[in-house]
Order: C-alpha cells, then structure tokens, then sequence
C-alpha cells in the first residue's frame, strides 16, 4: 500500500532531501507540502525534481485540505505543535522532526492523538547514531550518577536547547536524576553558568559559527570519565534514512513515541 504524505518544510534543509528521496520511494507519495515562500509553485520546479508534481501551500491547513496519510512537520518550533495538532484534527499520523518542543507541547499533542487514534512520533534527530547516543547513554545513567550534556550548533539556530539535547535530557529522567554535588542555588557566581534546567539535567547550548549539529553527554565518576558524543557533517543525507523509517512506522500504533528507537529493534 502506498502511503500518503505530507511535507512541512518541503525547501528547507532537511525538508528537500526528504523529498528528492520520496521521489524515488516505490511505496510513499508526496501529495502535498508547505512552504510559505514558495506557495502555489509545484514541488518538481523548485527542488528541480521532475518526480514531484505536488502542490505547495502556504500553511498545513491549506495542504491538509489533500487527504494524505502522514504529516511530516519539518518547520519552526513556533508554528510546530499547532501544524501537529492540525493534521491529527484532519485525521493524519504525524511524525515531527522540528526542534524546540517542550514537554508541556508534547503532553498536549500525546492527548490529542490518543483522541483522534493516530500515532505521533516525536523525532529530536533521525540521524542513526543520535538513536545510538541516546541509547548508550540511557544505559550508562544506571551506572553513573553524574552527567552534563553539551550541545553545539551553528549561530543562526534559534532554538536552545536544541530538540536532541532536549530529547536526550528527556531519557535520562526516566532513568533517575543526577547527582549534583553542590547545588545549583549554593553556587558561587551566576546559576546561569551551570547551564539550564532540562528534565532535570544540566545542559548547555554553544551557538558559533563553524558547528553544524554536535551533542555530547559527559559522564563523571571518581578518577574516570565518560565522553558520548555525535556530530553531524554538513549535508542532510544523514537524516533521510531514519526519516522513511519514521513515515513507514508512525502508523503501526497510536499516541505518541519520542524517539526513533521506539519503532526500531534496539
């Protein structure tokens, strides 16, 4: 069966590689996509696709009036949540990619989507090795008390912490909170300095020219350290391959996974 899908952010960085690789995927369509600067041109002129004769629309409401399958939200946190609740309203699974959601948007679209029996999977970075960090760093949480995580991006990204840190932060609370010798409010000197608050960890955005996409989580025990880091080149490709599997699986179950690993044998 062929499934019907729906790009938000179909020009973007992310969004255009996607795109060119549902093009050449025998069992997915692209049967609309957003994107305000471009509306009302088709996808094949743009992205100079010729596989992709698809509308583009200004909105996610105006694409979703195209009955599809999937709604992929590949935009900006501001407009996220409500391009997700959209689509769950028209009756799509939802996979979001965009960074910046909090815990709170994530609570709200869980709800809606057990309400609308679709499935909503809820990915920071669809970059397997990302999958693998988290992973890995889940498991040494149970063994060491201590950890900071550390993330880098380029200057021009508007969200921080950026949505795997977030993710990553997110994963490590189930697994217990870390120890903090010296508490947060007895430091001497600016609380700000000791990063911010996320799910209980601390973790600390770099935002400078000559990062791409990095995320570390450090680990700390008596005279040993562990490091856990992924970085990311400069092209999307990376992310196309977790990206398929998301739109392929979002509609196996219903509410809301965060994770890629949640539809994958880990």
């Amino acid at each position: 069966m062929t499934i019907r899908l729906c790009l938000a952010g179909v020009t973007g960085w992310a969004g255009s590689a996607l795109a060119r690789a549902v093009a050449s995927a025998p069992d997915l369509e692209l049967v609309a996509a957003v994107s305000r600067t471009h509306a009302g041109k088709r996808v094949r002129d743009v992205l100079t696709e010729p596989g992709l004769d698809t509308p583009i629309y200004a909105s996610a409401a105006e694409a979703l009036t195209t009955r599809c399958d999937v709604f992929f939200e590949y935009t900006k946190p501001a407009v996220a949540k409500g391009n997700a609740l959209t689509a769950l309203a028209a009756g799509a699974h939802v996979v979001v990619g965009t960074s910046g959601l909090s815990d709170s948007d994530y609570e709200e679209i869980a709800s809606a989507a057990v309400a609308a029996g679709r499935g909503v999977l809820a990915v920071g970075n669809f970059a397997i090795t990302v999958v693998l960090l988290q992973k890995f760093a889940e498991i040494a949480a149970r063994y060491i008390p201590s950890w900071e995580i550390v993330e880098y991006a380029h200057d021009g990204k508007i969200d921080a912490p950026s949505g795997t840190a977030r993710e990553i932060a997110h994963r490590l609370s189930s697994v217990r909170p870390p120890h903090i010798k010296v508490p947060i409010n007895q430091t001497v000197g600016p609380h700000d300095a000791r990063g911010a608050d996320v799910a209980g960890s601390r973790v600390h955005s770099i935002r400078l020219p000559g990062y791409i996409i990095s995320a570390e989580v450090i680990f700390g025990m008596p005279d040993q350290r562990l490091l856990l880091r992924h970085d990311a080149g400069s092209s999307a490709e990376p992310y196309v391959a977790g990206a398929l599997l998301a739109i392929r699986q979002v509609g196996s179950f219903v509410g809301l996974r965060r994770g890629l690993d949640q539809v994958m044998d880990l």
